[in-house]
């Protein structure tokens, strides 16, 4: 039954003889055993063990399991349930009740107990429960160490890159996280647009609720409505037990649907009616049930355009289109790869256990002039790759895949690259870093730049889509002082 030796559990009843009887169960079971016989005094008792502990590392440990009567004096038991689950989260409850009912039941279950046992109570059926509320206290536990996790990989501190684009979707980010607006992205596939959606819910106020994350051109359209709805048993063929859906399972969280350009028109209609009134109906049930949900969608090609063509209901793109971000692909993004790869790089070296101090010039060069059709994701396996096959502490031009080497044969760069690097289509190219390369004509541009607009530094910088200091910047660093008219 779990470390008994390692738990303690608070019993609260205002009835002396049951909350004794059941402490000296406990005792014999194992357990370490403190009585509470009013709501106040059960919380009072739980602050001051974890006040405690927290202090000085004193005994009495915090409790791990709470067994608490609904009808208390000064505070009945739903009211000492509710404060334990939103200020206690280590702390499970297990209610119990002289006269129980199913509406009852269901209240205490929905705000947070871990089971509800109706006097008097079997040993059996409390043994039972005390598993379950260690298998939960367990998960909860597991809970905090993987949200922990998850805001280390989901903060915007893992959302990599310097292109304006990217600044401009961070603020976004960080100004439509905290509210339940529904959020659409657009972006090529592999762009991070799921990265970006966990961003958003763990810098919610959502963040501590479940994040549910489906991929609707994955799922057949069959099994779809299920998947997102549930099903009762019966439904359908092979329905054999009530499945519960993605839409219940994301309850008071955030749901993220990628790939909505892929709904049929039916399922686009549930889904319109999901968002205009948060309720729904299982699939083959007749109950209607409500939920608390924000909801987070994606599509990997242009909606508009599908709403043009008659493939996307048009009330349904205005419903989901509140605030939407644009997800640019990679190869629009060349500054942004040098970034990219070193963090990618720092990630896998450290999950591999190697040293690895970055790439090369010419590996460099490599992964900047190629295209990256599979955008962010494409670079990440790439640059796993290549941690894992390196026998050196740099990793160079062999260690990246032939197709990404192939790029770079006779030493030429895109067109788009060149148009980029504001280079004639004809003018000869001399194998050269692309640091070297793109000094000489970031020079010219900026030089350009500054005389169109008079010497303007500010107008020069809102043309060029960066900011003044990063101009100062480049200007100090190309040598670029007063009205040099060589351009």
């Amino acid at each position: 039954m779990g470390n008994k030796d390692r738990t303690r559990i608070l019993i609260v009843d205002d009835d002396p003889i049951v909350a004794e009887s059941l402490a000296e169960f406990l005792k014999l079971e194992g357990y370490e055993v403190a009585t509470a016989f009013d709501g106040s005094e059960a919380l009072t008792m739980i602050k001051q063990a974890e006040t405690q502990q927290a202090g000085a590392g004193m005994s009495p440990r915090p409790f791990s399991i709470v067994i608490c009567d609904v009808s208390l004096p000064t505070l009945n038991g739903l009211e000492v349930l509710r404060e334990v689950t939103k200020n206690h989260l280590g702390t499970v409850v297990i209610m119990l009740t002289g006269y129980g009912t199913i509406e009852s039941a269901v209240r205490a279950l929905r705000l947070g107990a871990s089971d509800y046992l109706t006097k008097p109570v079997v040993d059996t059926e409390l043994r039972v429960s005390l598993e379950r509320a260690l298998r939960q206290q367990a998960l909860i536990a597991e809970n905090q160490v993987l949200r922990m996790q998850l805001n280390s990989r989901y903060g915007l501190d893992n959302i990599v890159g310097s292109d304006h684009r990217m600044a401009r979707i961070y603020e976004l980010i960080e100004a439509v996280a905290p509210s339940k607006t529904t959020v659409l992205m657009t972006g090529e596939s592999g762009t991070g647009k799921s990265l970006i959606a966990h961003a958003i819910h763990h810098r919610s106020t959502r963040c501590d609720k479940p994040y549910v994350e489906l991929s609707c051109g994955s799922i057949p359209e069959t099994l779809l409505e299920s998947e997102l709805f549930g099903h009762v048993k019966g439904a359908f063929t092979g329905a054999h037990v009530d499945k519960v859906g993605r839409f219940l399972a994301a309850d008071h969280g955030t749901i993220f649907l990628d790939e909505i350009n892929s709904a049929s028109a039916s399922m686009q209609l549930k889904l319109l009616r999901v968002l205009q009134e948060k309720r729904f109906e299982p699939v083959g049930s007749s109950e209607t049930i409500e939920v608390d949900v924000r909801v987070v969608l994606a599509s990997n090609e242009p909606l508009e355009e599908l709403v043009a063509s008659g493939r996307f209901r048009q009330d349904l793109y205005y419903r989901i289109n509140v605030v939407k971000i644009e997800l640019p692909p990679l190869r629009d993004r060349v500054c942004d790869i040098p970034l990219l790869a070193e963090h990618f790089l720092q990630i896998h070296s450290k999950e591999l256990g190697k040293v690895l101090t970055g790439f090369d010039d010419h590996a460099m060069g490599a992964l900047q002039r190629y295209t990256f059709p599979g955008n962010v994701r494409e670079l990440e396996n790439i640059v796993e790759r290549a941690a894992v096959l390196t026998r050196s502490q740099t990793i160079g031009v062999g260690d990246l895949p032939p197709g990404v080497v192939e790029n770079t044969t006779g030493g030429l760069l895109p067109d788009r690259v060149r148009r980029q690097m504001g280079l004639d289509q004809d003018q000869e190219w001399v194998p050269m870093p692309l640091s070297e390369a793109i000094r000489e004509p970031e020079r010219r541009i900026l030089l350009r730049a500054l005389k169109a607009n008079e010497w303007n530094r500010q107008r020069t910088a809102d043309q060029l889509e960066i900011n003044r200091t990063t101009l100062y910047k480049k200007m100090k660093a190309y040598g670029i002082d007063g009205r040099d008219d060589a351009a």
